[in-house]
């Protein structure tokens, strides 16, 4: 299955995975603005199978979408060690990639990841909560509009629809549904998440307090897996967490960076002056 995808700068790849139903869209609309600042990365961001630009016909499970991500990993990053970002259910994708090549991912953020409890009935979420309301802006919205913004939304304003519509929207409008219908039946990963030795690299765990559609309990009990995770849950945030709290955002995103490319230096310095003992013996 061949992905849709953009890809911008130059440097050490970074693959950034959206969630179920939207597109890419959804990963550069609050990635974008933070590389901008930051150069030296080589950003991808394919559309998964059956969302956005990229077929689903022959995808007929979770573990399909992910044989198509690797085969993406092979062909345009090859074997050179990438940072890793998820959201969502790309969030559970990228938990197995790193069960699978632990030793290729540099560092994993997760953006309101699924937790353990692939059925939604399962989970442990809150009930919705709108923490700032605005009767008038969902008042000036078509109605379908307005029901499909406030499914979700924590923060209603005219900047978090402004990033709906941008960002989620053109992806909803873009999905394969049908595909998505018959995918959704089947989400077990061949190589469960967490099901090898504990990832030792810098990991991000973003989570959101008012998140009914993930929740943030869970993701809490992934922890000892990741002894390197910050683990955060923000308050007045839900599954949009990136553009309603977008401040901190774009700062814990920066400081998990921070924290990769710090480990990457001290690995190199260490694996130079091994070298350099092998020599002098």
């Amino acid at each position: 299955m061949t992905l849709h995808f953009v890809a911008y700068g130059e440097g050490t790849p970074v693959l950034a995975l959206h969630g179920w139903t939207p597109d890419h869209r959804l990963m550069t609309g609050c990635l974008e603005p933070i590389f901008a600042e930051r150069p030296g990365y080589r950003r991808y961001y394919p559309d998964l199978p059956a969302m956005g630009q990229s077929p689903g016909y022959h995808a007929y499970s979770a573990e399909d979408i992910l044989t198509a991500v690797l085969a993406f990993i092979d062909e345009q990053i090859g074997s050179e060690p990438f940072l890793l970002i998820g959201e969502s259910f790309g969030g559970l994708l990228a938990r197995s990639l790193v069960a699978r090549r632990p030793e290729q991912i540099l560092g994993l953020a997760l953006i309101c990841p699924v937790g353990k409890n692939l059925d939604y009935a399962d989970r442990i979420v809150p009930e919705h909560q709108v923490i700032r309301a605005d009767p008038a802006l969902l008042a000036s919205l078509d109605p379908a509009e307005a029901a499909e913004f406030a499914e979700l939304a924590v923060v209603q304003s005219p900047e978090t629809l402004r990033r709906f519509r941008s960002d989620v929207v053109p992806g909803l409008a873009a999905a394969d549904q049908d595909r998505l219908a018959v995918i959704r039946r089947d989400w077990v990963l061949a190589v469960q998440p967490e099901s090898g030795p504990v990832y030792p690299r810098p990991t991000l765990v973003l989570t959101g307090r008012q998140d009914a559609s993930v929740g943030y309990a869970e993701q809490y009990d992934l922890l000892p897996h990741y002894p390197r995770a910050s683990f955060v849950v923000l308050d007045r945030a839900g599954h949009n967490l990136q553009f309603e709290q977008p401040a901190l955002f774009d700062w814990l995103i920066s400081e998990w960076l921070d924290r990769v490319m710090e480990a990457v230096a001290a690995s190199s310095r260490g694996a130079a002056a091994e070298t350099e003992v092998g020599a002098m013996v």
